[in-house]
This record gives C-alpha cells, sequence and structure tokens, in this order.
C-alpha cells in the first residue's frame, strides 16, 4: 500500500524564511536608497527576534491551524480578536467559520467536522446539542440584548416607535425579516420576543400575526438579514443590538420586559416558550425564555487542543478579548457560574465559578 511520506511544513523554519524574504524585500529601500539610518545590528536581530517567538509557540504546542466555529453575531469581535490572537501567537493560523450557532453545532454533531473551539449566541446550545457527547463543558462570557434595526429608506421610519413597531410591521406595505429558529438562536429569540411583546403590549394573537407574515424573508442567521436591509428588500429586522451597532444601522431598543437582556427579569421571560428541531431528526426541544447569554467551549473532536485553550484564555481575558467585545457592544459576563465547572480546563477555571457561589447566575 502507498503512503503519503511526506513531512508538513515546519512552521518555524516557515516563519523564519518569511521573515527573512520580508528583510530581503526592504534591504534596498532600507540600504541601497536609505531615507534614514538604520543600524545593521537590527536588521540582523529582526528575523532571529521572529524566529525565536516562532519557536516558542512550537516548543508550547501553540501552532498549526485552529478551527472556530462561531455564530454570526461575532463575525465583528472574533475578526479583531483572532487577528490580535494571531499576533500574539504568529505560528497560529485561525480559520473562523460563522453560521447561526445551531447550525454550527450541527456541522460538530451530525456532520463531524473538526472544530477546535465554538461560540455559541446562547450557551444552551452547547448544553443541549454538544454535552456530554462532543463537549465537556461550559463557559459562559457575554451578554446582548434584542433590537429592530431598519434604515431612513425603509417604509414608516419616521413613525416607527416603542408604542407602534409592532403595527408598523403588520403593515401590508411593509416588509421584515427574521432568522431561522431552527438554525439560528436570534431566530428563536425573535420568536419569544414577540410572545413577550404581545402580552407587554395587550395585543391578542400579535406574535401569531407577526410570525405569519413575510416568512419569505426567513434566512439562516441573523446576520444574512443585513442584505435584505442594505438593499430595500425589507424595511426592518429582528436583530441583535450589537450586530445593528457594528453596522451603523437605525434601531429601536425594546422594553426590558421583552428584549431578554435582564437577568433580573429571567422569570419573566421564562413565561413563554418555542419549540425547535432536537438532536435527532423528527424530535424538538422547548426553548422557554431568558436572559441573552453566549457560551464557549471546546469541542472533543478538535485537532489542536494547546492553540484552542491559549484561544479561549486570550478570548476571555478583560484586558483582551473581553475588551474587543465590549467595543462592540457585548457586555462581559466574566467571571460567571457554570454547571460543568469542574469539567473545564485547569488554565480556563478562572474565568468561572461554581454555580453556589452566586445567587443570580446569567
Amino acid at each position: 500500500m502507498n503512503q503519503d511520506h511526506s513531512r508538513a511544513p515546519d512552521p518555524i523554519l516557515a516563519a523564519h524564511k518569511h521573515n527573512l524574504g520580508l528583510l530581503w524585500k526592504g534591504f534596498g529601500k532600507t540600504f541601497l536608497f536609505p531615507k534614514r539610518k538604520v543600524s545593521p545590528i537590527l536588521v540582523f536581530l529582526f528575523p532571529l527576534v521572529s524566529l525565536y517567538s516562532s519557536a516558542d509557540d512550537a516548543s508550547t504546542g501553540i501552532a498549526g491551524e485552529l478551527v472556530v466555529f462561531h455564530a454570526g453575531s461575532l463575525s465583528v469581535p472574533f475578526a479583531e480578536i483572532a487577528e490580535a490572537f494571531a499576533d500574539e501567537h504568529p505560528g497560529v493560523k485561525v480559520l473562523r467559520e460563522a453560521a447561526g450557532s445551531r447550525a454550527c453545532a450541527r456541522k460538530i454533531v451530525d456532520l463531524e467536522r473538526p472544530c477546535d473551539v465554538f461560540a455559541s449566541a446562547d450557551y444552551s446550545v452547547i448544553d443541549e446539542l454538544l454535552i456530554p457527547d462532543h463537549a465537556d463543558w461550559n463557559i459562559k462570557f457575554a451578554s446582548n440584548e434584542m433590537a429592530v434595526a431598519y434604515t431612513e429608506r425603509s417604509h414608516r421610519a419616521e413613525d416607527f416607535a416603542a408604542h407602534n413597531w409592532h403595527e408598523i410591521l403588520l403593515e401590508p406595505d411593509v416588509a421584515y425579516g427574521r432568522s431561522n429558529p431552527d438554525a439560528d438562536p436570534c431566530g428563536y429569540r425573535t420568536v419569544l420576543t414577540l410572545k413577550l411583546a404581545e402580552r407587554h403590549h395587550g395585543v391578542q394573537g400579535l406574535a401569531e400575526h407577526v410570525l405569519a407574515k413575510d416568512t419569505r424573508f426567513i434566512r439562516p442567521k441573523e446576520t444574512d438579514l443585513l442584505a435584505l436591509l442594505e438593499t430595500g428588500a425589507v424595511d426592518y429586522i429582528f436583530i441583535y443590538r450589537s450586530v445593528a451597532q457594528q453596522h451603523r444601522l437605525k434601531y429601536l431598543l425594546l422594553p426590558d420586559e421583552v428584549n431578554l437582556k435582564k437577568s433580573d427579569l429571567a422569570d419573566h421571560y421564562g413565561t413563554v416558550t418555542v419549540q425547535v428541531s432536537g438532536k435527532e431528526p423528527g424530535t424538538f426541544i422547548t426553548k422557554t425564555g431568558a436572559p441573552m447569554v453566549y457560551g464557549v467551549t471546546i469541542p472533543k473532536n478538535g485537532r489542536n487542543p494547546a492553540a484552542a485553550t491559549a484561544f479561549v484564555a486570550f478570548l476571555l481575558d478583560k484586558n483582551k478579548g473581553m475588551a474587543i467585545m465590549e467595543k462592540h457592544g457585548q457586555p462581559s459576563l466574566i467571571p460567571s457560574p457554570s454547571d460543568t465547572f469542574e469539567k473545564i480546563p485547569t488554565p480556563l477555571r478562572r474565568f468561572a465559578r461554581e454555580p453556589a457561589t452566586y445567587e443570580n447566575s446569567p
């Protein structure tokens, strides 16, 4: 039987060659036609310092490709976090893949696709679909809230307000978009939000009527709705506040009794439910209204656990990843209580707490 005996490229050597290439590319500018004097010793040390950094990553196992599945609503902050992480660990190539959180989980569970880090817009997706067969633990790390985004060109934009938004959405010349509840947490949170709005505004049948309208504009994940809004195909979209902020959209903030934001309103949110597809075809999971909490884990089928642990530690660090998250409109919940605390890798336990230490868990 023929076997492939080719060796994978040495990341240290590759980094060294890359740096030498950059050095040679800049040689003419630096020495042949210099604009300022540069010490030759700096030129000599530059590739050595870079080589040392790459060697340090390799010696700790923090190198190679890192596959990250994440919610669409994390696309903007995770792009920046991945870049910052790569600067700190140049031997790692971060490969991000955004989708609805449930769709991401399905790739791991049903398609058996290797994934090193999974960040979900709803921590319960990890609990319900991955633990215990595909992951051991879950850390809650950020929050968000529901909003309705629109543009200046949206029909009735000048009249769209907290007291009448639900009425405007039902007008025949107004179109709105939402994401798929079976694929995306934003999708089932939209349903929960509408059910809470029905009670808050005292309008019988509000949720049913809005959900029955404009079903042709349902998309796999909430960020897919942005193109519909920008092109004018729809006038309004249900989306997370952070995404609306990141894309500089106009948006309407919903009352706390409706927006799934407040942890102290957990009991109130829990009065509404929606059914979504379960682990197996033909089965269903009942999602109960709850404050919005994001979760992260390292799936069991990942191929780069060392880099995955380093990435999650970077993500959850208040001065690194979480600073970026908060800059993009997603408040930190670190440290947070975890029912899986004992199974969290030791280097990551500082970002979590045992549930018994908290009275009001998110």
